[in-house]
C-alpha cells in the first residue's frame, strides 16, 4: 500500500472545560522532520508525546503540528495577584513620595489600575490530568485523518506510476523490435563507406568485413540494458504494493533505470532508437518527480 508524504489531518475535542484542536500538515522530505507549535507555552510539555506518537506511525516527510488548547466559557475563573509585583510597586511609590516630598496616599484604586498586578486565572485544578488523556485521543484522530489522506494520495500516485511504467515498457518493446533493423542499417552503412574508400583498388574481403560488423554489432547491442530495464520495472511494480515506506528504494531503482537508458543512448546510433531514448528519459523524469512524494 503506497503512501504519499502530502496530507492534512484535523481533529477537535473537549474535556471538562477545555477546548482543543490539532491540525497536522505534511509534505515531502528526505527524512522525518516534526515541528510542533502550541498556542500557549503552558502546553509545551505535550510536545515530546506528540513527536513519539508521530514517529511510530510516520516514517518520512516534513510534519507540522499546530496545537490549540483553550478554556471554554464554563471554566472556573478566579483572579490571581502577583504579590511580588505589588510589593515592588508599593515600595517604589513610597520611595518616590519620600524623595520628592510628595503629598497623597497610595490607594487600593491605584493598585487596581496596574494591570500587571492582577491576572484572570482560568486554569482548573489538575488541568494536566484532565487535558492530556483527551488530547492524545484527539491527536490520534488527527493522525488517522492525515494517514487516510496520505493513503488516498498514494493510491493516485500508484495509478499514475503504473500508467507511466506501462508506457516505459511499451517504449522498451519498440526498441527491441527496432534493434535488428538498426543492426542491418549499421551493416549497410559500414559496407558503403568501405566500398567508397576502396574504389575498386583492391578486392573487398567479405570475411574481414563480417568480422568487423560482428564486433561493432556486439558493442552496439542493447539487449542486456533492455533486460535490466525490464527487471527494474518489475521490481518497481512490486514495491508499489509493499506495506512499508518504499520511496527511497524506488528512487534508487529510478537512478539505475536512468543509467541503463544512458548506456543505450551511447551505444546506439539508429535514429529511431535515439528518439526512443529521449521518450524514455521524458517518462522517467515524470516518474522521478512523482516518486519524490512517496513515503
Amino acid at each position: 500500500m503506497l503512501y504519499s508524504m502530502t496530507g492534512f489531518g484535523l481533529a477537535e475535542s473537549q474535556a471538562e472545560g477545555f477546548r482543543m484542536k490539532v491540525e497536522i500538515k505534511s509534505v515531502n522530505h528526505r527524512y522525518l522532520e516534526v515541528t510542533v507549535r502550541t498556542t500557549d507555552r503552558e502546553w509545551i510539555y505535550l510536545e515530546d508525546g506528540i513527536r513519539r506518537t508521530l514517529q511510530e506511525r510516520i516514517k518520512r516527510g516534513r510534519v507540522d503540528v499546530h496545537v490549540t488548547i483553550a478554556f471554554d466559557a464554563s471554566s472556573e475563573k478566579h483572579w490571581e495577584i502577583d504579590w511580588a509585583a505589588a510589593d515592588g510597586y508599593v515600595q517604589a511609590a513610597r520611595q518616590l513620595q519620600a524623595k520628592y516630598e510628595l503629598d497623597g496616599n497610595l490607594t487600593l484604586q491605584d493598585l487596581l489600575n496596574q494591570p500587571q498586578l492582577l491576572r484572570l486565572e482560568e486554569r482548573a485544578s489538575g488541568a494536566e490530568a484532565v487535558v492530556e488523556p483527551q488530547f492524545m485521543k484527539c491527536l490520534d484522530r488527527a493522525i488517522e485523518a492525515l494517514l487516510q489522506m496520505r493513503q488516498a494520495e498514494g493510491a493516485h500516485l500508484r495509478d499514475d506510476l503504473l500508467r507511466r511504467l506501462a508506457s516505459v515498457e511499451a517504449i522498451c518493446r519498440r526498441m527491441t523490435e527496432l534493434q535488428p533493423a538498426a543492426e542491418e542499417q549499421m551493416r549497410q552503412r559500414l559496407r558503403q563507406r568501405i566500398e567508397n574508400l576502396l574504389q575498386d583498388e583492391e578486392a573487398f574481403d567479405d570475411n574481414r568485413f563480417a568480422m568487423e560488423v560482428a564486433l561493432m554489432t556486439e558493442k552496439a547491442d542493447i539487449t542486456e540494458e533492455l533486460t535490466r530495464l525490464q527487471s527494474h520495472i518489475s521490481q518497481l511494480k512490486g514495491l508499489l504494493d509493499v506495506r512499508e515506506p518504499v520511496g527511497r528504494k524506488i528512487d534508487f531503482l529510478i537512478q539505475e533505470m536512468n543509467r541503463e537508458i544512458n548506456t543505450i543512448g551511447s551505444k546506439s546510433h539508429a535514429l529511431e532508437i535515439i528518439q526512443s531514448v529521449v521518450d524514455l528519459k521524458s517518462e522517467l523524469e515524470k516518474i522521478r518527480e512523482q516518486v519524490q512524494n512517496i513515503e
